[in-house]
């Protein structure tokens, strides 16, 4: 297991996140997603730091709040030394008493959210809390000064963001450093290899400002585990037949599964283990968020970090995955042409 450092901070976290939302389930779409209860969430938080990964990932409403109880309790029946961990969680969904302020990122929602959550996960204080989306109504301003407020209470050390667009999370920052607050440090947003939509705009962003990104469904919701493609009927009661989200390009992802199977088989490993593989080579990523129902399906993901592609291999497969050309990108990227051919010329004739 590697260590990646976040974001503009001096913190390292595992370069795999043990995503927590299959934990608690019990009707609906949290019961559709995993129903795993204390023992069995134990069984993969155990795993999991056996292994290295010292970064757990949930959310308020995962479970309507189940997720960061049973994360808590396990983290306290492991008796696992606070030091030794960074946990996350959010902020957005409706909570609580289910009224008209019981949702959002205002700084009402959020003040009493971070009490809620810290109740439940039984600690005294959150490594990274993050808002779960974008509030249309709420200004950016509110938002970013609240969590400043979280921060110097002491109440959380780091603050995030999660799917949210790039003009967004730019005038967030912007707000920060004009103020001198607490910055978003991270990004949580879904990023697959048959789903690289992020690269057209929050790449370049994350880039230019040292902004960490955490990935969510990095197997795009099971569809890129190999139990699915063109001629492969899905085993009966799996999470994609059962939850068909997030929305993907399917043909473009069965072309993907075509050529990780024949990578997969070739090396001997899953056609998951490929897919995690690729997020990890990719440099933008900061850490791949795994969630599990079983522990043969957690090792299963964490055997993706010993694989290497190589060059060769990276280059089919971003060709078969490539993005269509989408304005403005191809006009930038037709001047940005020009001018660097420019540069190249000037740097042999100097």
């Amino acid at each position: 297991m590697q260590y990646r450092k976040f974001g503009r901070t001096g913190l390292f976290v595992s370069e795999l996140c043990l995503g927590t939302m299959t934990f608690g389930g019990s009707s609906g779409i949290w019961g559709q997603i995993g129903n795993l209860q204390q023992s069995e969430a134990e069984g993969l938080i155990g795993r999991s730091l056996d292994a290295g990964i010292n970064f757990i990932d949930t959310a308020d409403v995962y479970s309507e709040g189940q997720s960061e109880v049973i994360t808590g309790q396990a983290l306290k029946n492991l008796k696992v030394p606070r030091d030794s961990f960074v946990l996350a969680t959010k902020v957005l969904g409706e909570t609580g008493s289910k009224g008209v302020n019981s949702a959002g990122a205002s700084r009402f929602h959020i003040m009493d959210g971070v009490k809620a959550s810290l109740q439940r996960l039984q600690l005294d204080h959150i490594d990274l809390y993050q808002i779960h989306g974008f509030d249309p109504v709420t200004p950016i301003e509110e938002t970013v000064h609240a969590l400043d407020n979280l921060v110097r209470q002491g109440h959380v050390r780091y603050v995030g963001v999660s799917n949210w667009a790039a003009w967004q999370i730019a005038k967030a920052l912007g707000i920060a450093e004009r103020d001198r607050l607490a910055r978003f440090e991270s990004l949580q947003a879904y990023y697959t290899i048959a789903g690289r939509d992020l690269e057209r705009e929050l790449v370049p962003l994350l880039r230019s400002e040292n902004v960490g990104l955490m990935v969510w469904s990095p197997l795009a919701g099971g569809l890129l585990s190999g139990k699915y493609g063109r001629n492969t009927e899905a085993e009966k009661g799996s999470r994609r037949t059962n939850f068909d989200f997030p929305p993907v390009n399917v043909e473009r992802a069965y072309d993907c599964i075509d050529v990780m199977r024949g990578l997969a088989e070739s090396r001997g490993v899953s056609v998951a283990q490929i897919a995690l593989a690729w997020l990890l080579h990719q440099q933008v990523v900061t850490s791949v968020i795994i969630g599990a129902k079983r522990v043969e399906q957690l090792d299963d993901n964490i055997a993706a970090t010993a694989i290497k592609l190589t060059a060769d291999e990276l280059a089919t497969l971003d060709k078969v995955s490539a993005l269509p050309a989408e304005y403005p990108g191809w006009m930038l990227e037709r001047q940005g042409g020009v001018r660097g051919k420019r540069l190249e010329e000037s740097g042999r004739r100097g």
